[in-house]
């Protein structure tokens, strides 16, 4: 019977969305187990004035937003989830930087549509795809955050809320995915 119990506290899902006039968007949802088909919220945000992509300092770029965004969750987060890699081999990437933003206190799990040369992730195979998901995370075992990734929703190779997460962020910003 324990073992239903919920822990408090949601998993959040963010992803950013960049247009060429400066603007960044953001959304997130909530979940409470990694299951779910539909989200128990949904968050947007924008910034103007977005730093420039500068390969390797993605979070110069990325982190001010999902910090932003954080502040809407009237509740607390037990982990988050983004696209891309916790380390760039030997330098701290994109989650590195955000759990360390989060003072170790939230674990963050990276899942990265692409290899990054240099880049330490956990190969994962959903559905029927033979294209991996690559997984990283900070204070969280990436064995565990990998297992995790498989369970979530949907029988394609990205889960049903990280694509829903994707697709919110570009209508967010006016932009339709063809």
């Amino acid at each position: 019977m324990l073992s239903r119990i919920k822990r408090p506290g949601v998993i959040a899902a963010f992803d950013v969305y960049y247009r060429q006039d400066g603007w960044s968007y953001a959304a997130a949802v909530g979940l409470d187990d990694y299951t779910d088909a539909r989200p128990v919220s949904v968050y947007t945000g924008q910034r103007s004035n977005v730093r420039p992509y500068i390969s390797g300092e993605f979070y110069r770029r990325e982190l001010p937003c999902i910090l932003e965004l954080l502040k809407a969750f009237p509740v607390a987060l037990r982990e988050i989830i983004v696209d891309g890699y916790v380390q760039l081999g030997s330098k701290p990437g994109l989650g590195k930087h955000l759990f360390t933003a989060l003072e170790g206190c939230i674990p963050v799990i990276w899942v990265a549509k692409s290899a990054f040369r240099g880049a330490q992730g956990l190969p994962v195979l959903r559905g029927h795809s033979k294209r991996p998901l690559y997984i990283t995370a900070a204070g969280v075992d990436v064995d565990a955050a990998a297992a995790k990734i498989r369970k979530m929703h949907g029988c394609h190779r990205i889960p049903t809320l990280l694509k829903l997460v994707d697709r919110l962020a570009r209508e967010h910003a006016g932009e339709k995915r063809e």
